[in-house]
């Protein structure tokens, strides 16, 4: 199966209003960001990339959480509710009643995106590239 796949049948299999959780949170990734890439990564964990990676989604015993890697640069801790101590990521947790705030996520992933897209994740950043040079020589070393 693609990652798509195993994402549809996570979702599926999780069937209860974390799985309608889940469903929602793809749902609004793949409106908000048209050319983004649905990753299967960590032996089950639904990841969207967009020139690194974005979010990514999980269901636990009692909520589902929505953790953005690069969430603590995006200086938009209002919208998360969790992980808000550290320098790398941020999350939302939802429990079940919550309702799934569009509007906000919305947000979070367009910024996530301009992030991505400033930072160069997932290209070699220029004078950082390691090997050879054309004539046989290292570089960087």
């Amino acid at each position: 199966m693609n990652p798509s796949e195993l994402i549809d049948k996570k979702i599926a299999d999780t069937g209860d209003w974390r799985g309608q959780t889940m469903g929602q949170v793809r749902r609004i990734v793949r409106e908000t960001v048209a050319d983004v890439t649905e990753e299967w990564k960590w032996m089950g964990t639904p990841t969207w990339s967009h020139n690194g990676i974005l979010c990514i989604c999980n269901p636990f015993k009692d909520m589902v959480k929505v953790t953005f890697i690069d969430g603590a640069k995006l200086d938009m801790d209002g919208l998360f509710n969790a992980e808000l101590e550290g320098n790398k990521w941020r999350a939302i947790k939802y429990f079940e009643g919550d309702k799934v705030n569009a509007g906000g996520l919305k947000k979070l992933l367009r910024a996530a995106v301009a992030f991505n897209d400033a930072e160069g994740k997932g290209k070699a950043k220029p004078g950082k590239a390691r090997g050879k040079t054309t004539n046989g020589q290292r570089r960087n070393q």
